[in-house]
């Protein structure tokens, strides 16, 4: 999707749809930042806020997001999936949830999202890329 998004004009990439986080880069904004806020849980790396104004720039998403995806990819190739996170949410109040659920959640959040942007980009008329599961493992088989 960031990939997509790079090829949309400055006002393409920051037009207000009305939405939760307005732009298409205002969602690719929010996702990254969700899976880097869930990353420091997970790992009890401290966490500074949510999202910093300087991430609202794309090159920040297309230097730092496939990193922060590797960190994921290290992280879990040895986690163990049930054992129980203990976290504050960004309100200050504690939570424990199994790693597994935390999982599923960043990754049904970022498909969410997904699928937002995917609709903001056709309301543009641009045609947003495959996102269906099965796309991406092909395309990482190649």
């Amino acid at each position: 999707m960031v990939e997509a998004a790079s090829r949309l004009t400055e006002e393409e990439l920051n037009r207000d749809h009305k939405s939760a986080d307005k732009s298409v880069l205002g969602t690719l904004v929010h996702v990254f930042a969700a899976d880097r806020v869930w990353y420091a849980r997970v790992t009890g790396a401290p966490i500074t806020k949510f999202i910093d104004e300087s991430d609202y720039q794309l090159t920040v998403l297309q230097t730092e997001w496939p990193g922060l995806h590797q960190w994921w990819t290290e992280y879990l190739d040895t986690a163990d999936l049930s054992a129980i996170i203990s976290y504050k949410d960004m309100k200050g109040n504690s939570h424990q949830s199994p790693l597994w659920q935390i999982l599923l959640h960043v990754i049904n959040h970022g498909t969410h999202h997904r699928g937002m942007v995917a609709a903001m980009m056709r309301a543009m008329g641009h045609a947003p890329p495959a996102l269906d599961e099965i796309a991406y493992f092909r395309q990482l088989a190649q």
